[in-house]
């Protein structure tokens, strides 16, 4: 969350725009927006996203994205409300969309990990500036799987990044963005991150024993390594969520952004 409203902090200072932001606590408080806000940024976890099903936030919240789709499907609204989605947050639209198979992982994923092109996020605007494969934090438990290509034709998505290939592991490789249509678009791993913060936090003793016990020193090294290189997460974190803002921002009223 912090990291969010730096973005939009640092994004209204270098743009010179007033950003009006609101925060809505959807799982702990049941709270979910309005259509008032030109942007919606859905945040990540902790937590499962399989668990929620058929729980009263998880209810309220896919009657918001429903909301949201019917606005930017009537012909009638002409500024449309964009929408990212963050890790659990994409977990969950994928589960809404019926565009994917969310499942737990064998293991946890975390760290600093490449993320690579598919023809379709080399095309996307969001991703504009960034190279492929590009790197981006991941930390997650659960997964998207086994894409639904017919069920994305027929409602504009198309699936723009994937994970790392591990030749030696006989698993299917997890989706890590998809562009679900005009408006909505998600990524399973965390643009947000800041390098800073990562550091820090992988530099605490209990997160380094942690990632040594579970990956090896040398992994450990390699992470503190990707995050000081102003190419891989800087370079993330400057272009995904801010490119996004721009793309938005073409489309609405410079009134509010939400996360």
């Amino acid at each position: 969350m912090r990291c969010i409203h730096e973005i939009l902090d640092l994004y209204g200072h270098d743009h010179d725009v007033d950003i009006e932001r609101q925060t809505f606590d959807v799982r702990t408080l049941c709270q979910v927006p309005d259509l008032s806000f030109d942007i919606y940024i859905s945040s990540g976890g902790p937590g499962s996203p399989l668990d929620s099903e058929g729980s009263a936030w998880e209810d309220r919240y896919f009657h918001w994205l429903h909301q949201v789709e019917k606005w930017n499907e009537d012909p009638a609204r002409l500024i449309k409300k964009k929408v990212f989605f963050i890790c659990h947050s994409f977990q969950l639209a994928c589960r809404y969309f019926r565009i994917g198979h969310v499942t737990k992982r064998k293991s946890t994923a975390f760290g600093v990990f490449p993320m690579h092109m598919l023809h379709d996020g080399a095309m996307e605007p969001v991703f504009r500036g960034l190279e492929d494969p590009f790197f981006a934090v991941d930390s997650r438990d659960y997964q998207v799987v086994q894409p639904n290509h017919n069920r994305l034709r027929e409602m504009g998505g198309k699936i723009l990044c994937i994970e790392k290939e591990r030749p030696h592991v006989p698993l299917e490789r997890a989706i890590m963005a998809i562009r679900f249509n005009d408006h909505m678009i998600g990524t399973q791993f965390h643009p947000e991150a800041d390098a800073t913060g990562m550091s820090m936090y992988l530099q605490t003793e209990e997160k380094k024993q942690t990632v040594i016990e579970n990956y090896g020193f040398e992994k450990w090294r390699s992470m503190i390594d990707h995050l000081e290189d102003p190419d891989k997460i800087l370079w993330t974190y400057a272009h995904i969520l801010p490119n996004f803002l721009d793309e938005a921002a073409e489309h609405a009223l410079p009134r509010t952004v939400l996360h």
